[in-house]
C-alpha cells in the first residue's frame, strides 16, 4: 500500500501491554506496518511490545485497529498507548529488532495445545516435521513450563540446550514465516528427542502406544510434568495403577484423541467441545452418558473399586467390549459418580500416540497420591519405579511443573476448578481503584493452594500447587513463589496470608515477613472468597456492600469456631456476619472429614438427640448402622466439648447427608467425595425439604436450622425412598433455604457465590434459579477456582483495599 501524502506524517512510539511475547505479535505489528506504508521497528522489551512507527496518520490509526480487531490467536491485549516522538526512526523501512532488557510489567503466557497448522503437519509425511513429537510454532507449545526469565527470548527458555539447525534458523528469522521468533521452535534434526525405558523395537511413540493397548502402564513426559497413562477400557491396568499410585478412589482424568471417542462415553455439549478444542486443552468434566452401559457404581462406603474391595484381586477381563466393538470404560475411572474427566491431546506427542487409539487412555499425573508430578527423568525413573512399567522420556528439561486444568460447564458458563496448564499464569485485571496499589504477596491457603502476586494493577495467580500439607507440596510452594518472585522481579510491601494460624502458608508468610521486615495482612478465610467473586466480576474498590453467600467445608473464623456456610455482607476492606447454617460438632475433629458417619451422628444430635432417633427411626438401617459405632463416645465428646468443635460447614452437612444414605458412609477416600457421590445419586425430583430460620443463641445473627430437614429426610428413609428421591431433596431444600435466609436478612441487588461447595453443578443450578426469581444479580466464578485455588486472589484484593486505606496492619 503506498503512502497518501495528503495527510500530515508523523511519528509515534506504540506500546502494547498484556499478553503479547511469544505468540507472533512482532511479525504481526512487522507485516501491517509494511501493509500500511510505515516505516520504523518493532521489538519486544520488559513491558510488553514496543513499535516506533513513522508515516501518515491514516496508515497508523489502521495499524491500532488492526491490532485491537484480530490481534494474533493467544496474545491478549490489555493496553494500547500512543506518544508522539519528535525525531524520525533512521531507517528506511520497518524492522524487528533485538528485545530490550528493562524493568518487567509484562506477562508470561500459559503454555498452548498443539495449534491445527501444527497437527496438520505431524500427520503430513511430505512435511519434514512429520511425526515430530515436539512441534510448535507461534500459536502453540511450551510457554510457562519453558521459561526462565523476561523478555521470553530462547536463551531464557530450557530451549537454549538445542542450537537450531539451519533451516529453523531460517523459519526463526523469516517474519513471513509462523515460526518467526517461536522460541521452542525445533525439528527431528536439531531438536528433542524422544525414547522409550526400557527399550523396545521401533519407534518409541508407536512402541508406547503398543504397549498401552497390551495393559502396560506407562509414565510419559508431557509439557509440564510426567502423566500417568493405561488402557482405560482395561479393567486389570486401571485396578493395578490404582493400587501402585496408592490412589483407592478418585476419579482419574481420561484422554481420547478426538470429540467423537469421547462422545461415546460422556455427553458432550457445545460449550463442552469448545472448551476441550481451545488453546488451554483443560480437563473437562461432563456428564457420563446413560446409553453408555457402564458397570453402575458402588452406592456404598466408597471404597470399593471394580467391584470389590480395594486391594483384593479383581481378575477381570483384560478387554471387555460392547456390541459393535465400542470397548467398555472400566468402572475403576471414577467410582461412584455420573460424570468423566476428558481431554484432547494437548502436544504433538499425545497426537502421535492417540492417533491409533480408537479407545479412551487414562492420563492422570504422574506421582503417589497427594504428592506433585514427578518433572525430572532421572526423578521419574525412581519415584515412579515400581508403578510404571515403561517409560517414554525426552531431553526437554521442564523449568516448572504445571498440572492439568479442570474446567466444568455450569450454568451455561465454563467455570475453572483447577488453574493450571493453559491458564496460568495469565494475570487477572485488577477492577477500577487498584491501579495505585503497591505490590503484595498473597499467600492462599493450605488445599488446592495456589499464590498471587500483585502488581500495576493486575494480579498474577499462580498454577496450582496442591496440598500443602504434603512435604514435597509445600517444599514445591517454596521454590515456586522463589521461581516467580524472580520471574516477575516482584518485591512485595506487604504479605497477605489467611487468618488460620496452623496453616503452612500462613506460617511460611510470616516467616517471609520477618526475614524481609515486611508487615503481614491476615484475612478471613470467607472474606477472601467473597473479594475473590468480587474482583472476577470487576466490581470496584469502592463498590457497595455485597451479600456473599460462601459455602465450603471449612475455615478459621473470627469467633475461633469452624466457619464454611456463611452469610457476609462486605466490601474489599471490610465484613459482617449476618447468617449461617447452625454450628454442629465435628466429633473427632479433623476425624469427621475422613469419616463422614461421624457428621450423621452428630447432625443427629442436634436435629433430635439419639433416644429420640432411636425412638423415631429405630427401625431404620441407618440407625442398625449407627448402633455399630461408638455413640455413647461421641456424645459424650459432643456434650463435654471434647475434641468437638462447632462448625457451620456447608461440606459436613452434605457428609452426613451421604453418609445417612448409605454413600461414602465409613471413610471418605479424596476431599469432597460424599459430595460429590451424593450429587451423582440425586434424580430430577422437584420436591425440596424444609430447612428453618432461627436466632442464634445470642441473637446476633440468624442460623439455617437443618432439624426440619433431617425430620423429612428420615421420614423418607423409613418409608425406603430411594437415595435419588433423598439426594435430589436434599439439594433443592438447602436451595430453598438459602434463597428464604437471604430473604430473611433484607439484602437486595447483588449476590456473590463462592466456596468449593458451589462447584456442585445441582445446587449451583438450584442456587442461581431461586436467586434470580428474588431480582437479585448473581454474581459466580468463571476464571479463577470458587474453591480454595482461588483464594489467594481475594486475599490479595483485601490487603490492597486495607493498605490503599492506610490500614495495612495485622488484622
Amino acid at each position: 500500500m503506498t503512502t497518501d501524502h495528503a495527510t500530515p506524517f508523523r511519528t509515534e512510539l506504540i506500546r502494547v501491554r498484556g499478553l503479547v511475547q511469544g505468540v507472533g505479535f512482532r511479525p504481526t505489528v512487522w507485516r501491517l506496518a509494511r501493509q500500511y506504508g510505515l516505516r520504523g521497528w518493532v521489538s519486544n522489551d520488559g513491558a510488553g511490545v514496543a513499535a516506533l512507527v513513522c508515516g501518515n496518520m491514516d496508515g497508523i490509526d489502521s495499524l491500532i485497529g488492526a491490532l485491537r480487531d484480530a490481534p494474533p490467536p493467544l496474545a491478549r491485549i490489555d493496553a494500547i498507548e500512543r506518544s508522539p516522538v519528535s525525531a524520525a526512526p533512521d531507517c528506511t523501512d520497518f524492522r524487528i529488532v533485538e528485545s530490550k532488557v528493562g524493568e518487567i510489567h509484562t506477562g508470561v503466557l500459559p503454555d498452548a495445545a498443539t495449534c491445527a497448522a501444527c497437527r496438520a503437519e505431524i500427520l503430513d509425511p511430505t512435511t519434514r516435521r512429520y511425526r515430530y513429537p515436539f512441534t510448535n510454532c507461534t500459536h502453540c507449545g511450551p510457554r510457562l513450563s519453558i521459561i526462565e526469565a523476561i523478555p521470553y527470548d530462547r536463551a531464557a527458555t530450557t530451549m537454549r540446550a538445542f542450537p537450531m539447525c539451519a533451516a529453523c534458523d531460517a523459519e526463526y528469522r523469516n517474519p513471513a514465516d509462523r515460526r518467526f521468533h517461536a522460541q521452542p521452535i525445533a525439528c527431528a534434526t536439531c531438536g528433542p528427542h524422544a525414547w522409550l525405558e526400557p527399550p523396545a523395537n521401533g519407534d518409541p511413540v508407536d512402541a508406547a502406544r503398543r504397549l498401552l493397548l497390551s495393559g502396560a502402564i506407562l509414565a510419559i513426559k508431557a509439557l509440564g510434568g510426567f502423566h500417568l497413562a493405561c488402557d482405560a477400557t482395561d479393567a486389570a491396568a486401571v485396578f493395578r495403577l490404582r493400587r501402585a499410585k496408592q490412589r483407592d478412589a478418585k476419579p482419574f482424568a481420561l484422554m481420547a484423541r478426538d470429540i467423537p471417542t469421547i462422545s461415546r462415553y460422556a455427553v458432550v455439549t457445545e460449550a463442552d467441545a469448545a472448551a476441550l478444542h481451545s488453546p488451554a486443552a483443560p480437563i473437562v468434566v461432563m456428564q457420563s452418558r446413560r446409553d453408555a452401559d457402564l458397570p453402575p457404581p458402588p452406592l456404598a462406603g466408597g471404597d470399593r473399586v471394580e467391584g470389590v474391595t480395594v486391594g483384593a484381586n479383581p481378575n477381570p477381563s483384560p478387554h471387555p467390549t460392547l456390541a459393535g466393538g465400542k470397548a467398555t470404560l472400566s468402572a475403576g475411572v471414577a467410582p461412584g459418580l455420573a460424570s468423566l474427566g476428558f481431554m484432547l491431546p494437548g502436544t504433538p506427542l499425545h497426537h502421535l500416540l492417540l492417533h491409533g487409539i480408537d479407545r479412551p487412555l487414562v492420563m492422570t499425573s504422574g506421582n503417589l497420591a497427594d504428592e506433585p508430578q514427578c518433572t525430572g527423568n532421572q526423578e521419574a525413573l525412581t519415584r515412579l519405579h515400581g508403578i510404571a512399567d515403561h517409560f517414554l522420556l525426552h531431553d526437554r528439561d521442564i523449568a516448572r511443573r504445571v498440572d492439568d486444568s479442570v474446567i466444568r460447564v455450569m450454568g451455561s458458563d465454563v467455570r475453572v476448578l483447577r488453574r493450571a496448564r493453559g491458564y496460568a499464569p495469565a494475570p487477572l485485571a485488577l477492577p477500577p481503584g487498584f491501579a495505585a496499589a503497591a505490590p503484595l504477596l498473597a499467600m492462599g491457603s493450605e488445599l488446592k493452594n495456589t499464590f498471587c502476586l500483585l502488581r500495576d494493577g493486575e494480579a498474577v495467580l499462580s498454577h496450582h500447587i496442591g496440598d500443602l500439607e504434603n512435604a514435597a507440596s509445600f517444599t514445591d510452594y517454596r521454590r515456586s513463589i522463589d521461581a516467580y518472585r524472580a520471574l516477575f522481579v516482584h518485591q512485595p510491601t506487604a504479605i497477605a496470608v489467611d487468618r488460620h494460624p496452623d496453616y503452612l502458608s500462613t506460617r511460611l508468610g510470616y516467616e517471609l515477613a520477618a526475614h524481609e521486615a515486611l508487615p503481614v495482612i491476615a484475612v478471613q478465610h470467607h472474606h477472601a472468597h467473597l473479594a475473590a467473586c468480587m474482583v472476577e466480576n470487576g466490581l470496584p474498590l469502592d463498590t457497595a456492600p455485597v451479600l456473599g453467600i460462601v459455602l465450603d467445608g471449612l475455615g478459621w473464623g473470627d469467633d475461633g469456631t469452624i466457619w464454611g456456610g456463611e452469610f457476609l455482607l462486605g466490601d474489599y476492606r471490610s465484613f459482617r456476619r449476618l447468617a449461617c447454617l447452625k454450628p454442629v460438632a465435628m466429633p473427632g475433629g479433623a476425624q469427621a472429614i475422613r469419616e463422614p458417619w461421624r457428621n450423621t451422628c452428630a447432625q443427629i444430635a442436634a436435629a433430635f438427640g439419639w433416644p429420640e432417633f432411636v425412638d423415631r427411626y429405630g427401625s431404620t438401617e441407618l440407625h442398625g448402622y449407627l448402633a455399630g459405632k461408638p455413640i455413647h463416645v461421641l456424645t459424650q465428646m459432643i456434650e463435654h466439648n471434647v475434641n468437638a468443635p462447632l462448625a457451620s460447614s456447608c461440606g459436613r452437612l452434605f457428609d452426613a447427608v451421604a453418609a445417612a444414605v448409605g454413600l461414602c458412609r465409613d471413610r471418605a477416600l479424596y476431599e469432597g467425595q460424599a459430595a460429590m457421590m451424593l450429587e451423582a445419586a440425586a434424580n430430577d425430583d422437584s420436591a425440596a425439604y424444609p430447612f428453618a430460620i432461627v436466632n442464634a443463641p445470642d441473637n446476633t445473627m440468624l442460623h439455617l436450622d437443618p432439624a426440619p430437614m433431617w425430620q423429612a429426610l428420615l421420614d423418607d428413609l423409613a418409608a425406603d425412598a430411594p437415595v435419588p428421591t433423598i439426594a435430589a431433596r436434599f439439594h433443592d431444600g438447602l436451595a430453598l433455604g438459602i434463597a428464604r435466609m437471604v430473604e430473611a436478612v433484607g439484602v437486595t441487588g447483588r449476590i456473590a457465590l463462592s466456596g468449593g461447595v458451589v462447584q456442585n453443578r445441582l445446587l449451583l443450578d438450584h442456587l442461581m434459579r431461586r436467586l434470580s426469581a428474588l431480582g437479585l444479580e448473581v454474581l459466580t466464578h468463571r476464571l479463577v477456582p470458587p474453591n480454595d485455588g482461588g483464594l489467594a486472589l481475594g486475599q490479595a484484593a483485601v490487603a490492597a483495599a486495607r493498605a490503599l486505606a492506610g490500614d495495612a496492619t495485622e488484622a
